[in-house]
Protein backbone atom coordinates (compact mmCIF):
# COMPACT_ATOMS: atom_id res chain seq x y z
CA UNK A 1 0.00 0.00 0.00
CA UNK A 2 1.60 3.41 -1.16
CA UNK A 3 1.77 6.21 1.63
CA UNK A 4 -0.97 8.35 0.44
CA UNK A 5 -3.30 5.30 0.56
CA UNK A 6 -2.03 4.43 3.64
CA UNK A 7 -2.76 8.29 5.15
CA UNK A 8 -6.65 8.05 2.75
CA UNK A 9 -7.42 4.69 4.67
CA UNK A 10 -6.27 6.05 8.57
CA UNK A 11 -8.07 9.15 7.64
CA UNK A 12 -11.07 6.87 6.83
CA UNK A 13 -10.65 4.66 9.95
CA UNK A 14 -9.78 7.22 12.58
CA UNK A 15 -12.96 9.04 11.72
CA UNK A 16 -14.89 6.09 11.90
CA UNK A 17 -13.45 5.53 15.28
CA UNK A 18 -14.24 8.91 16.65
CA UNK A 19 -17.84 8.69 14.90
CA UNK A 20 -18.51 5.26 16.96
CA UNK A 21 -17.29 6.31 19.91
CA UNK A 22 -19.02 8.65 22.35
CA UNK A 23 -18.72 11.82 23.48
CA UNK A 24 -16.36 14.56 22.87
CA UNK A 25 -12.57 13.65 21.34
CA UNK A 26 -10.56 16.79 21.48
CA UNK A 27 -8.03 15.99 18.59
CA UNK A 28 -7.60 17.11 15.13
CA UNK A 29 -7.43 15.76 11.43
CA UNK A 30 -3.87 14.89 11.88
CA UNK A 31 -4.20 13.19 15.24
CA UNK A 32 -7.34 11.27 14.08
CA UNK A 33 -5.22 10.42 10.88
CA UNK A 34 -2.17 8.92 13.04
CA UNK A 35 -4.97 7.16 15.32
CA UNK A 36 -6.57 5.64 12.11
CA UNK A 37 -3.17 4.63 11.01
CA UNK A 38 -1.86 3.18 14.39
CA UNK A 39 -5.18 1.45 14.73
CA UNK A 40 -5.01 -0.56 11.08
CA UNK A 41 -1.47 -1.21 11.62
CA UNK A 42 -2.32 -3.14 15.72
CA UNK A 43 -5.03 -5.03 14.30
CA UNK A 44 -3.79 -5.71 10.89
CA UNK A 45 -0.68 -7.42 12.77
CA UNK A 46 -2.86 -8.94 15.32
CA UNK A 47 -5.56 -10.18 13.39
CA UNK A 48 -3.34 -11.69 10.61
CA UNK A 49 -0.71 -13.47 13.44
CA UNK A 50 -3.79 -15.03 15.04
CA UNK A 51 -5.32 -16.02 12.05
CA UNK A 52 -8.79 -14.17 11.77
CA UNK A 53 -8.26 -12.99 8.59
CA UNK A 54 -5.98 -12.53 5.98
CA UNK A 55 -4.65 -9.23 4.26
CA UNK A 56 -7.40 -7.83 2.21
CA UNK A 57 -10.50 -8.90 3.79
CA UNK A 58 -13.25 -7.13 4.53
CA UNK A 59 -12.89 -7.98 8.18
CA UNK A 60 -10.08 -5.95 8.79
CA UNK A 61 -11.71 -2.74 7.93
CA UNK A 62 -14.02 -3.65 11.03
CA UNK A 63 -10.90 -4.92 13.41
CA UNK A 64 -8.79 -1.28 12.14
CA UNK A 65 -11.88 0.72 13.75
CA UNK A 66 -11.90 -1.31 16.64
CA UNK A 67 -8.29 -1.13 17.05
CA UNK A 68 -8.51 2.63 16.41
CA UNK A 69 -11.77 2.82 18.80
CA UNK A 70 -9.11 1.03 21.56
CA UNK A 71 -6.69 3.51 20.58
CA UNK A 72 -8.90 6.35 20.76
CA UNK A 73 -10.19 5.24 24.49
CA UNK A 74 -6.71 5.03 25.67
CA UNK A 75 -5.20 8.41 24.57
CA UNK A 76 -8.39 9.94 26.20
CA UNK A 77 -7.44 8.35 29.37
CA UNK A 78 -4.31 9.68 29.17
CA UNK A 79 -4.87 12.84 28.45
CA UNK A 80 -6.99 12.97 31.59
CA UNK A 81 -4.19 12.47 33.92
Amino acid sequence: MGIITTIIVGLVVGAIARFVLPGEQKMGWIMTCLLGIAGSVVAGFVGQALGWYEAGQPAGWIASVVGAVILLVAVGMLRKH
